[in-house]
């Protein structure tokens, strides 16, 4: 079928990508482009073309301007959307209008590109979206998520997000998964052969935070004998998750903005921003719009990282994934010759409202393997704690010194925490210990997020 005002080009066994844009000279740009990547094209200067278009036609990629005569980018993404459509697309957007960029996420878009358009940032974009997947990655490994029903949706809305490059936020408890939830998501999207960088913002000194982050140069300052790389670049072509970004100052907030918006880096100590291509996704244990409204995290930041929120419930409210974990721990811990249950012991867990989640049942049984020194693990073995922090068994009885001690401390680090709204730095003030100390005694407590 023939459409009017349509520009066609090669056709044959290549790729073929759709381009939206009123501007002759952007269509004719990006179609250049696409040709010496080896690339077809065909090239459309209104909504009603292009939905005409992809109507008759099969595309690997849809590249469409947000501003066009007849509408905007956004019907042709929900139009693909809609009719359940597996074509990325991806939207052109004005310099600086991060609104529609975040609007077109919100909406299914693949990616975004801002005006002027950056040859190279297209070409990176092209490849990524041509390598997404329609199915798992075959070397993705299975998907652990529970039997429960809010776990067969966290599974399935992992799939779909596999799928986009839009900024993920996932919300959630300390000892939830949400590291384990993004790491799923990178190794099921087409970045999944590139590397997964984990960074815990609330671990990393103030002074050194942008020098982490985006590297820095040769004489930059004291001590800097070499260039070297920041997480930005240790994370290019994969993702970095920023775990707890909650805890970033108001300053590195800002940088971070930046590097997210014009997806540039520029080391300490350089005069040029460098080019990344990294997919963030971000998690925290605290309430980050509360944040927003307190003023100690920003609101264009927050906007640009929640583009997706994802939840991780609590493990009390999915009680009917408990055994299928305790089978996947042991299996884990013990291999072949897993210990068995007693009645009273399954009991006791299905009763206990695990407040440090997924984590803290990991830890209970690791104890529980040691202390049963047999086959099987009674209630007894799993030393299992109110609430209040009263053992479930009555007072101290079958607890040692140690524990005792690791409980008690346990729960004055948490009242600081709570205290100081998670702020970890002046819980360690509140606690009269080191920030060093407190992260010692957090990761052997087993209560870092």
């Amino acid at each position: 079928m023939s459409v009017p005002g349509i520009e066609r080009r090669a056709r044959g066994p290549l790729s073929r990508v759709l381009v939206v844009d009123d501007e002759a000279d952007i269509r004719e740009l990006i179609d250049l482009t696409l040709a010496r990547m080896g690339l077809a094209a065909d090239c459309a200067g209104t909504v009603a073309e292009a939905l005409a278009l992809l109507r008759d036609n099969r595309y690997q990629l849809c590249l469409t301007d947000m501003r066009l005569p007849d509408g905007d980018g956004l019907q042709i993404v929900r139009y693909l959307s809609e009719s359940g459509s597996d074509i990325p697309v991806a939207v052109i957007t004005a310099y600086g209008s991060a609104e529609n960029a975040v609007a077109a996420l919100k909406a299914g878009a693949f990616d975004y590109l801002a005006k002027p358009v950056s040859l190279e940032q297209l070409r990176t974009l092209v490849k990524s979206a041509l390598r997404l997947p329609g199915d798992v990655r075959p070397d993705a490994g299975p998907l652990v998520v529970g039997e429960s029903a809010a776990m067969q949706q966290v599974g399935g809305l992992i799939e779909k997000l596999a799928r986009s490059q839009a900024p993920i936020y996932i919300s959630g408890e300390s000892g939830s998964g949400k590291e384990l939830a993004a790491r799923q998501i990178h190794s099921r999207s087409s970045r999944g052969a590139a590397p997964f960088v984990p960074v815990n913002c609330g671990a990393i000194p103030e002074n050194l935070m942008e020098s982490e982050f985006f590297g820095y140069r040769k004489g930059a300052f004291t001590g800097a004998e070499s260039d070297r790389e920041g997480f930005f670049q240790a994370a290019q072509g994969g993702t970095l998750f920023l775990d707890e970004v909650a805890d970033l100052p108001l300053p590195m907030q800002v940088k971070l903005l930046r590097a997210i918006q014009e997806k540039k880096v520029r080391k300490v100590g350089s005069t040029v921003e460098e080019p990344v291509d990294v997919r963030i996704i971000c998690a925290t244990h605290r309430n980050l719009r509360e944040c927003v409204e307190q003023g100690s995290f920003r609101q264009d930041l927050y906007y640009r990282l929640n583009v997706i929120e994802l939840r991780i419930p609590p493990l009390r409210e999915r009680r009917e994934d408990i055994p299928g974990l305790v089978r996947c721990i042991l299996s884990r811990i013990c291999g072949e010759q897993m210990p068995v249950l007693t009645e009273a012991a399954w009991a006791a867990l299905e009763h206990y409202p695990f407040p440090g989640n997924v984590r803290e049942l990991e830890n209970i049984l690791e104890r529980a393997t040691a202390l049963s020194g047999g086959a099987r693990i009674d209630v007894d073995d799993l030393q299992l704690m109110a609430e209040g922090g009263a053992d479930l068994q009555g007072g101290r009885a079958g607890e040692t010194l140690d524990d005792y001690l690791n409980r008690v401390e346990r729960q004055a680090i948490q009242e600081a925490l709570e205290q100081t709204g998670g702020n970890r730095t002046a819980a360690a003030r509140v606690l009269g210990i080191s920030f060093r100390s407190l992260r010692y005694r957090l990761d052997r407590l087993g209560m870092e997020v």
